[in-house]
């Protein structure tokens, strides 16, 4: 009763790997328990999740083939827009994000077009607008990018309502740091770079103040939610990001976080359920209003165990 915040499978936004084909599930090693899914399987693995009460999923697609521009992010029968109408067909109430980066399509691994051996900024722009167009066409609620460019939002933005999707959401990767917690992602996505890193466009973890001009570009530019990623070692940063901008807060709990818990817990150092259960708490704690996690199907089954001090007391009157 008098507990001070509160954690509800609504609030928790369930991560779906998508790739080419018909009942593929292909599990990934570094994420217990994870794994591919092709656009069928997706939907049931969605539907599941609905009936849990968790909130929304968001998608990352993995494309059967790769090209320097990431042509597969906005092809209309890529892994993605294919599950998005498969989800919203079968749970049309559940909230479906799809991430829009060229990451995960392109050859290099880079998150934008490449001029030589640095990224060029402002012609990865009207692709991620072209693929966030793909994915509202197809269905999508919630456009989430996750590229880090300067000033996709805005063209996303603007190319969403060019075409009609005014209603569509922004959720902006808006601070996302250039982490050692990514190598379970990159692995179940195939998004290694070939060579460099992202240093030169993702956040150098020790800055804050540079979060926060960040998150206030993205919502100036038209973000309806902005992000913070990784989780747990960027509480602080949550923190600030929630005392400086007025829309909704997300954090994503990432892979490596989810590997780590996991690993340590299959040694029999850590007890699974409270770890999982406390730090999802810490990042509610910390300011976040939306949690990302893998860890969605667990604590939604968890959390409906649990009985909301609400209904306790709708259940006493």
């Amino acid at each position: 009763m008098t507990r001070e915040t509160h954690l509800a499978p609504e609030q928790l936004v369930a991560p779906l790997f998508v790739c080419p084909g018909e009942r593929v599930r292909e599990p990934i090693a570094s994420m217990p328990g994870q794994a591919r899914l092709s656009p069928d399987l997706a939907a049931r693995e969605a539907a599941e999740l609905a009936e849990l009460g968790v909130g929304s999923v968001i998608l990352f697609g993995i494309p059967a083939e790769k090209d320097a521009e990431g042509t597969g992010a906005w092809d209309p029968d890529g892994p993605v827009p294919q599950a998005i109408r498969r989800i919203k067909a079968a749970t049309p109430a559940l909230n479906v994000w799809a991430d829009v980066c060229l990451c995960e399509y392109t050859d290099h691994g880079h998150c934008g077009v490449l001029h030589g051996d640095g990224v060029d900024n402002d012609a990865t722009l009207p692709l991620l607008a072209r693929a966030s167009v793909a994915y509202a066409r197809a269905g999508a609620d919630v456009i989430a990018p996750s590229d880090m460019m300067d000033g996709r939002v805005a063209a996303i933005r603007a190319a969403l309502d060019d075409h009609g999707f005014e209603q569509t959401v922004i959720v902006s990767y808006a601070v996302k740091y250039a982490s050692a917690f990514y190598g379970p992602f990159r692995d179940a996505a195939g998004s290694t770079p070939q060579f460099g890193d992202r240093r030169s466009y993702q956040m150098d973890p020790p800055n804050v103040r540079e979060a926060i001009r960040e998150a206030t570009a993205d919502v100036d530019e038209g973000a309806d939610m902005v992000m913070v990623k990784p989780g747990l070692p960027y509480l602080d940063v949550i923190r600030a990001v929630r005392e400086h901008v007025d829309v909704p807060v997300a954090a994503y709990q990432v892979s490596g976080e989810f590997a780590m818990l996991h690993a340590a817990a299959e040694r029999g150092w850590i007890d699974l359920p409270r770890a999982m259960m406390e730090t999802s708490i810490a990042l509610r704690r910390a300011g976040a209003d939306i949690l990302i996690t893998y860890f969605a199907r667990e604590l939604a089954t968890l959390l409906r165990a649990q009985p909301h001090p609400a209904a306790v007391a709708e259940t006493i009157r």
